[in-house]
This record gives C-alpha cells, sequence and structure tokens, in this order.
C-alpha cells in the first residue's frame, strides 16, 4: 500500500541543474581543480563536503580541510544563488504533484541541498504541496546520497517502511540511495546522461521528462496499490 511519495528537488521539481554545474565548475575552476561538466552530474545527490573531497583526491590526492570544505562550498552556493535568482519548476513537475495529492499520498523531499531558503522557495512555487517536517536536506544526515540514509531518513520522519513510498529522481546516486533504501525508484531522465547510467544505478522503470511521467498510467498503478 502506497501512502506517500519522496522527490529528489534539483532535476526532479526545479530546472535547476545547469546552474549547478556552472557553479561548481567555476569554483572548481578559481581553485584549479580540474573538472568536466558531466562530472557534476555523475555526483549529483553528494554533500558538498563530499563533492569537494573527490575533486581533491582527484586532483591533490587527499580530502580537503574542515577550512577548505567550507570556504569553497560557500563561494560554490553565492555563485549558485546569483546563478539561479529565479529558481524556474521543472516542466511536468506540478502536475505530477496533483497526481500525488489527489491520490491522497504524502510529498516528502530528500535533497542533498543546504539551502536555508529550501522551505520558503518551495511553498513559493509549489504552495500548499509540501511539509517543512518532511523534508531531508544535507542538515539531516551524516551520510550523503548514494548512501541510503537520506532516503531512509524520509521514510522515518514519514514513520513508513520502505514498501509503502515510491521515489523520483534524476541523478545515479540518488537513484543507487534510494535503491538501496529497498523503496521502488521512478528515474525521469531531465539531464545530458545516457538512459543506461540511470538504469544501471537500479532505477524500476524511466521516464524521459516530468511531463511524461505525470502522463502516464503509473498513477492507476498506484490507485489500484491502495
Amino acid at each position: 500500500m502506497i501512502k506517500a511519495v519522496l522527490f529528489d528537488m534539483d532535476g526532479v521539481l526545479y530546472d535547476s541543474m545547469s546552474n549547478h554545474v556552472q557553479a561548481w565548475s567555476e569554483t572548481a575552476s578559481a581553485w584549479g581543480l580540474k573538472s568536466e561538466p558531466e562530472d557534476f552530474y555523475l555526483m549529483e545527490g553528494r554533500t558538498g563536503p563530499a563533492t569537494i573531497d573527490v575533486l581533491f583526491n582527484r586532483n591533490r590526492g587527499r580530502d580537503a580541510t574542515p577550512e577548505e570544505k567550507e570556504i569553497i562550498y560557500n563561494q560554490k552556493s553565492r555563485r549558485f544563488v546569483e546563478l539561479n535568482a529565479v529558481a524556474q519548476p521543472m516542466p511536468g513537475a506540478m502536475e505530477v504533484l496533483e497526481k500525488v495529492k489527489q491520490l491522497g499520498l504524502l510529498r516528502i523531499v530528500v535533497t542533498g541541498s543546504g539551502q536555508y531558503t529550501l522551505f520558503e522557495n518551495l511553498d513559493t512555487h509549489f504552495p500548499g504541496f509540501f511539509d517543512k517536517d518532511l523534508i531531508v536536506t544535507a542538515y539531516d544526515v551524516r551520510y550523503g546520497k548514494p548512501h541510503p540514509e537520506p532516503y531512509l531518513m524520509g521514510l522515518k520522519k514519514a514513520n513508513l517502511a520502505p514498501q509503502e513510498a515510491v521515489v523520483i529522481e534524476n541523478a545515479p546516486l540518488g537513484i543507487e540511495s534510494a535503491v538501496a533504501a529497498e523503496i521502488y525508484t521512478i528515474a525521469v531522465n531531465t539531464g545530458p546522461l545516457p538512459d543506461e547510467i540511470l538504469l544501471k544505478a537500479g532505477a524500476h522503470s524511466l521516464f524521459p521528462s516530468m511531463k511524461a511521467l505525470a502522463e502516464s498510467d503509473i498513477w492507476n498503478q498506484l490507485s489500484e496499490s491502495e
């Protein structure tokens, strides 16, 4: 019996990944850390400090210090705010949310983001769809995606078992996290990565966009599961 849908945020609810990638790329370059745009799509879902450690280990053969992580992540965050001054909801996201709400299912957000204005943004663009007590951010977990902790925390906040939920994700690490938490995982390929990467990460089903997901018959299946 499905009782909730757990949503990733960037790339699912918001069309914001290109801005994240640009902010990361510019910040990494400023620190002499070589990277490619695809790196950040593949690492989407990691916490900021974990992403910085990956970059440091590739470029300098060590983890970043706590001070370096704080400075770099703050720089990246400031640049992202500049680029993302007006966050754009992902096309089709509202339609999916309306389907979920019509089925009487809880809506939970599970993101690696640490934005302090996260709930205010959600409430502005998707008023009435989310409860601030049902949001998991980077500050709620010790381990980010692909570890299962973020999605397990989402289940814990709603007092649910894995079989009572469905996840909607766009990133390979997020899919791995949800699958490791033993939750049925729907992938939406809203970025530049090949479908095969999302399927290899363990997605149980895949759609080319949020609009396609909104228009699919999967909602009838979820309704029947009740």
